[in-house]
């Protein structure tokens, strides 16, 4: 992992598979922005931490997906860590039968067992109408992007730096992402057009860089994401299921599922595509024989 400096007490955690920006309240005290994975990430941000000599004093998380709060129980655990978050998101991962509502695929005990680190105590509450955030004696800016995740945000550090957590996903991300994750495309499309109305002087994308302007990035996101749920209506012949759509598009997209986990995500993202083509008129959904199928109008 790598520690680089973006501009006055803002700096950014390189992990190799995601941008973490850090935020120093003094010399001891930092703000993490998400926590990256339990998994894989938790012992390079462990020897930042350490070799800085800094405490987490406090998190701001830009959503409740389990690559953003791995960590935050944790931290909140070893440090007494304050925890901030869009209230929507909080309430995800409140409790396991709170983690059950949003991963319904999956029967408790695979919940408490795979998700089950994901509980956190969110201590400030952003609301949808807020645009700041008080946090360990810092504000900063936030700015509404749901759609990736229900009350997605992106924060902005008291030196004008921007994180977008995955509001947008990099260029090397969109070179190799075969069907990237949306909870309801149709709005994080619009969240993403809005974007060019925040304005700031560095933005850093979660998966993952550190970019000046975003204009050209927002709209080849746009274009990538409207692609992509093209290429799975492509894939969609007659009146089909979510089933039946789920493997036409797996070997469409030569997509490998190797756990039952990664078969429940790769449903939930096919998912977000089907409903943005019910959304856009595209698809109809009718019964057959007393079963949901998606057909083109």
């Amino acid at each position: 992992m790598n520690l680089n400096h973006i501009k006055g007490n803002t700096y950014c955690i390189d992990t190799g598979m995601s941008s973490i920006p850090v935020y120093k309240l003094d010399d001891e005290n930092v703000i993490l922005l998400d926590t990256g994975w339990a998994n894989g990430e938790r012992v390079g941000l462990e020897l930042i931490l350490e070799e800085n000599k800094w405490r987490v004093a406090g998190i701001l998380a830009s959503h409740a997906h389990i690559d953003h709060i791995g960590n935050n129980a944790y931290f909140q655990g070893k440090y007494g860590t304050v925890i901030g978050m869009a209230r929507n998101e909080a309430m995800t991962c409140s409790s396991l039968m709170s983690l059950k509502a949003y991963y319904s695929g999956h029967a408790m005990t695979d919940i408490e067992r795979h998700f089950g680190h994901m509980v956190c105590k969110t201590d400030v509450m952003i609301e949808p109408e807020d645009h700041t955030v008080e946090l360990c004696g810092a504000t900063f800016g936030v700015f509404h992007t749901p759609g990736h995740s229900p009350a997605h945000t992106c924060l902005i550090t008291p030196d004008d730096v921007a994180y977008l957590g995955d509001a947008l996903i990099s260029y090397e991300v969109m070179a190799g992402a075969k069907m990237p994750y949306d909870f309801v495309l149709k709005e994080d499309l619009e969240s993403k057009a809005r974007l060019k109305t925040l304005k700031a002087s560095q933005y850093i994308v979660a998966h993952k860089g550190v970019f000046t302007n975003i204009d050209q990035l927002i709209d080849d996101n746009i274009n990538f994401y409207k692609e992509r749920a093209e290429r799975v209506f492509e894939t969609i012949d007659g009146a089909m299921t979510v089933e039946d759509i789920f493997k036409a598009v797996v070997n469409a997209f030569s997509i490998h599922v190797k756990t039952k986990f990664g078969s429940a995500v790769i449903e939930r993202m096919l998912r977000s595509y089907i409903e943005y083509m019910v959304d856009e008129k595209r698809l109809e959904v009718v019964l057959v024989n007393g079963m949901i199928h998606y057909k083109p109008v």
